[in-house]
């Protein structure tokens, strides 16, 4: 395989895993929630008020640290909240 098609080969690669991952975020947008306040520390799944990146959270329990979690299941959990504080 040359240069040229392994870098293609590379690039379709990376291009499909990046429509993967889009795909990925609109399903999680529809059969799931932000649960904000439940997540271990370091567990969360996106960023926070205070930091830029998923699994960033310092304190179990973080009230702006959030995870996904099945619609609907949210307000049951305690000590949880669909909202950030």
């Amino acid at each position: 395989m040359n240069n040229k098609s392994l870098a293609t080969t590379a690039m379709a690669g990376v291009l499909a895993a990046g429509m993967m991952a889009a795909s990925g975020q609109a399903m999680a947008a529809k059969k799931f929630e932000k649960c904000y306040g439940i997540a271990k520390a370091g567990k969360n799944d996106c960023h926070t008020s205070n930091t830029a990146c998923a699994g960033t959270s310092t304190a179990d329990n973080q009230a702006d640290a959030w995870i996904y979690v099945p619609k609907g299941t949210c307000d049951k959990i305690v000590g949880s909240s669909p909202k950030p504080a």
